[in-house]
């Protein structure tokens, strides 16, 4: 791989001695990374049943190093929403911001979600995730991760910063940006990403990064944390546009994130700063850890801020009603063989689609969204059909009737390509209607039981190739 030449002279006059290193970094095999979907499984009891060897990221809890001979992408945990594949040195923006159960989140630039997932997970159900991205062709994809992981508490967004700063002034406890970089960090991933930044570089982004950020303060309201992230290793970028991000607002501080022996530190001089507080940022090189390449910097907005209370912020819809009629009928014949409940308040109907919202939801008219909250189903004619995503949010114990597969049944693979399955003594036995059907006992999708024979119901759009 030919690196620019510029792009060297600046590597060279940011690493100093430690070059060499990088490049002879830059020559080897990347990484591959794996993060356990924590929602569904924990760290310790996925080791056990992990269908491949895995080494521990020691500055990320819950993700792994596999090697390039696997595909993790094609197993049946995969499409189980267990774990999620991400760039090791990618997952840490996500493991920095000090998420707590109850929080509002927004993720700015959220698509395809591997950092909106675990934000997600760690959310727990509770409060909110707002998951935004400006192309809707992204957002497609940054939904169907959250819909695999089994996420119901979020809200998907296609909007420029500047709309949401509309609705949402002062509305966040926390706040993540993994902003649009030139990507030197991906140059080894992605080869084609030197041509991107020969074309757009460090400046074309650092003004890019200025905008979106100047929009995005005002949302955080007094007391919040906003991380921002990139994965190049341009100073304008980085260090430059945290200088910008403290003079924005006088009530923004940088405070010290979570460490390793590895991280290097931020360096004011990179920009002839004399900010000390900006080597509290994180820059993490391939020559130093297992990874491509990120920089981080955690921001507080103090409680105490004069100017910029920016308003309480938060504004909700008003408190539903629920279903009614045929529909409420058709929803609770269904709810017959759920062993979870959901508040009949938080159910709504739009056009025969059935969702269970948040409890915590702001005003979403004149918003360009792709989905509130979990999308449960929807109304057919005599019946309720439930989704994909109904079936990625339970657990195997929430649902009475199972069709409950081992890994090494051949059923599982065939099931994910949307085969219909003939179903066993024991099994045609169960009741006939819908079943959620399990690997190891975690949900892949639905399927229809009419006697010995499972219609499949697997999402068509998700199947095994």
């Amino acid at each position: 791989m030919q690196l620019p030449e510029k792009f060297c002279e600046e590597m060279k006059r940011i690493l100093g001695d430690e070059y060499d290193a990088y490049l002879e970094s830059m020559k080897e095999e990347r990484k591959y990374g794996l993060r356990v979907n924590t929602a569904k499984i924990s760290v310790e009891e996925f080791e056990k049943i992990a269908p491949f060897p895995l080494k521990k990221i020691p500055y990320v809890d819950n993700g792994f190093y596999y090697d390039s001979e696997w595909q993790p992408a094609k197993h049946p945990y995969y499409f189980a929403g267990l774990y999620y594949l991400q760039d090791p040195s990618a997952m840490t923006p996500a493991s920095r911001l000090p998420v707590e159960k109850g929080d509002v989140v927004l993720d700015l630039c959220a698509a395809p979600g591997g950092k909106a997932t675990e934000l997600a997970a760690r959310l727990g159900g509770t409060g909110l995730l707002v998951a935004n991205d400006i192309s809707a062709k992204r957002a497609k994809a940054l939904l169907k991760n959250i819909e695999l992981f089994g996420v119901e508490n979020s809200f998907i967004v296609t909007e420029y910063p500047q709309k949401l700063q509309e609705y949402f002034t002062g509305f966040f406890d926390k706040i993540l940006i993994d902003a649009p970089c030139s990507g030197e960090g991906m140059f080894r991933k992605e080869p084609s990403m030197v041509k991107a930044w020969e074309q757009n570089g460090p400046e074309f982004y650092a003004k890019l990064q200025e905008e979106i950020l100047s929009q995005a303060l005002p949302m955080l309201k007094p007391g919040g944390y906003l991380l921002y992230s990139t994965c190049t290793f341009s100073p304008l970028e980085d260090e430059g546009t945290v200088e910008k991000i403290l003079a924005m607002d006088s009530a923004i501080e940088l405070v010290p994130m979570r460490g390793y022996e590895n991280f290097s530190e931020g360096n004011p001089s990179l920009i002839g700063s004399e900010n000390e507080s900006i080597r509290r940022c994180v820059r993490i090189f391939p020559h130093k850890l297992d990874g491509e390449g990120h920089f981080l910097a955690l921001f507080h907005k103090r409680e105490d801020d004069e100017n910029g209370g920016y308003g309480n912020g938060r504004r909700y819809v008003e408190t539903r009603r629920g279903i009614r009629g045929e529909e409420k009928r058709l929803f609770e014949e269904f709810e017959k063989n759920l062993v979870r409940h959901f508040e009949p308040q938080r159910l709504e109907s739009k056009n025969g689609m059935l969702y269970y919202m948040p409890e915590e939801l702001p005003q979403m008219k004149g918003l360009r969204f792709l989905r509130s909250g979990l999308f449960l189903g929807e109304m057919k004619k005599n019946r309720f059909e439930p989704s994909q995503s109904l079936a990625m949010a339970l657990s195997s114990g929430e649902y009475k009737n199972v069709l409950s597969l081992s890994l090494a049944d051949e059923r599982v693979n065939r099931y994910l390509k949307g085969e219909t399955l003939t179903l066993t003594e024991s099994e045609t036995a169960q009741e006939n209607g819908w079943m959620l059907v399990c690997v190891d006992g975690y949900p892949l999708g639905w399927g229809k039981k009419n006697k010995s024979s499972l219609k499949n119901k697997y999402h068509a759009g998700w199947r095994m190739q």
